[in-house]
């Protein structure tokens, strides 16, 4: 999945695809490189971001989405968690809904899933993108997020929204601390939601943990990425997040051919 931030402040890139030609451009380059998804966003959830308005969210991203449907053949995810705003990109041609806040945020989203029957999200996230590092203790953290994913799955499916259409992102970077290392074992017992037999979403893309281990900016953190992304594929990743798709993809045909390899183990 790449990730395509049509906003002036995200922690990543902010403000470098706000014009639409170049969010345009960066669609069809991510595209040419492999993606197999297109993630589109208008809003920044990055720690402490302020809520955008939908008018303004829908004025970025719907004449993207307008423009790149006639020149990509991957289908585009449209990346918020308003419903006014989801319908207006899924009418403009978007085929999925990716919503950090779970369907929690606005009480309409899961009446969109349901009408146009596409693929969603859920992300698990404490609070709101303003709120969620003021509060990041967790007696269970792998318990936790697991109960959480099987509450929203059940509120879902309440909604009418079918199992085959939820995918599970357990928000790596959203209200996880960075002291406790709470990035890190979730990556590490990613394998634990498995049981949920949902597909998993990980987003580690150039985020702060990978900072904080190689003390590096957000614009030099590509191998810390492609670690993590081997790392959330081999513990049972299906879609991985990412802005770099070009060498991401490359390692990504790798690891699956090694875990895919049906070699037999040489004798001791």
């Amino acid at each position: 999945m790449g990730a395509l931030n049509v906003t002036p402040d995200s922690f990543s890139d902010g403000g470098r695809f706000l014009e639409r030609g170049k969010a345009v451009e960066q669609g069809r380059r991510l595209a040419e490189e492999g993606a197999d998804i297109l993630d589109i966003g208008g809003e920044s959830t990055r720690p402490g971001s302020k809520p955008v308005p939908e008018e303004e969210e829908a004025r970025r991203v719907i004449p993207v989405i307008e423009e790149l449907i006639s020149k990509i053949s991957i289908p585009i995810s449209i990346d918020t968690r308003k419903a006014w705003v989801a319908e207006r990109a899924l009418e403009a041609g978007a085929e999925m809904i990716n919503d950090v806040t779970a369907l929690r945020y606005d009480e309409e989203m899961a009446g969109v899933v349901v009408r146009y029957k596409v693929p969603v999200v859920l992300m698990h996230m404490r609070g709101q993108p303003e709120t969620m590092q003021v509060n990041t203790e967790y007696a269970d953290l792998m318990g936790e997020i697991l109960e959480f994913f099987r509450e929203r799955m059940a509120y879902a499916g309440t909604q009418g929204i079918q199992r085959d259409q939820i995918i599970l992102d357990p928000g790596i970077g959203f209200g996880k601390s960075l002291e406790k290392r709470h990035n890190l074992t979730i990556l590490k017992y990613l394998q634990r939601f498995k049981v949920l037999n949902q597909p998993l979403l990980i987003g580690t893309s150039r985020k702060a943990f990978i900072g904080q281990i190689l003390g590096l900016p957000p614009e030099d953190r590509e191998e810390g990425t492609l670690a993590t992304v081997a790392i959330a594929i081999r513990n049972g990743a299906n879609i991985v997040r990412v802005h770099e798709v070009g060498r991401t993809r490359r390692l990504v045909q790798v690891v699956d051919a090694i875990l895919r390899s049906t070699s037999e183990a040489p004798e001791q």
